[in-house]
This record gives C-alpha cells, sequence and structure tokens, in this order.
C-alpha cells in the first residue's frame, strides 16, 4: 500500500488571479455560479478548505444582466434600518435603475458558504455597472459563462 499524503495547501503558497466576466453574457443565477466558483476557488486542485485560494473577479456590464419571466416585477430585496418599522423593499426593476451592482452581490452572497472566509472572498468581487472598469492594468482574463 503506497503511503500517499494529502496536499495542504499554505497561505503563502497562495497566488490569485484577475478574472473579467461579462454580465450580460447569461442568466443571473449562472453568472452569479461562476463568479463564486472563482471566488471560492474550488475548481483549482490546490483547494484547501480553510485557505482562502480564490481569485478576483471583475464584472462588468451589471445593468444589463439577464433575468427569465416576471422576475424584474416579482423579486424583491428587502433591507432593514434598524427601527421598528424600518423595512424598505425594491423590485429588481428598481434595483437596476438605482443600484444595479447590489443585483449581482446579493446573488453571489447567496451562492458563498457562510464561514469566516466569506467576507474575504466577497471583498475580492469588483462589480461595474457598465463595461468600463479600473482593473485592465491587472490584465484579467475574460472568462465566458454559458
Amino acid at each position: 500500500m503506497v503511503n500517499a499524503k494529502t496536499y495542504s495547501q499554505k497561505q503563502g503558497d497562495v497566488s490569485p488571479k484577475w478574472i473579467l466576466i461579462d454580465a450580460s453574457s447569461a442568466p443571473l443565477g449562472r453568472v452569479a455560479v461562476v463568479i463564486a466558483k472563482y471566488l471560492i476557488g474550488k475548481y483549482k486542485p490546490t483547494y484547501t478548505p480553510h485557505i482562502d485560494n480564490g481569485d478576483y473577479v471583475v464584472v462588468i456590464n451589471a445593468k444589463n444582466v439577464v433575468v427569465t419571466g416576471e422576475k424584474e416585477t416579482d423579486k424583491k430585496y428587502y433591507r432593514h434600518s434598524g427601527y421598528p418599522g424600518g423595512i424598505t423593499e425594491r423590485n429588481l426593476g428598481q434595483m437596476r435603475e438605482k443600484f444595479p451592482e447590489r443585483i449581482i452581490e446579493e446573488a453571489v452572497k447567496g451562492m458563498i458558504p457562510r464561514n469566516k472566509l466569506a467576507a474575504q472572498r466577497l471583498k475580492r468581487l469588483r462589480i461595474f455597472a457598465d463595461e468600463n472598469h479600473d482593473h485592465s492594468a491587472q490584465t484579467p482574463t475574460k472568462v465566458e459563462v454559458m
């Protein structure tokens, strides 16, 4: 029997890449799944559950995100101020007008595991409403979403 050891990545061995994703190319859920996969780093052969070895993800065209059915009017986003009666509600159409980045941010946040690494992973997500972004110096690799 071979005495094979399980590889465990160290925090110093992590070298994140930059990924560019166009949100207008596929429905919201599929885009969010691909973004979460790259943020977590689970596609890498060196994946280690307790080490944050994901990549930086730049998302463009957030205001052109595709949804199906009646979600434009029926999908609700809730916030609460912390005061009694302080709940506010917006549908997807209103969010698209005012805060298009939050649509993708909320979808990805729901697909990230709720653990100590979640906040770190979400900090590496950069979302832009149109196709102009500030990270061209990092030369992000464009990823197609199917």
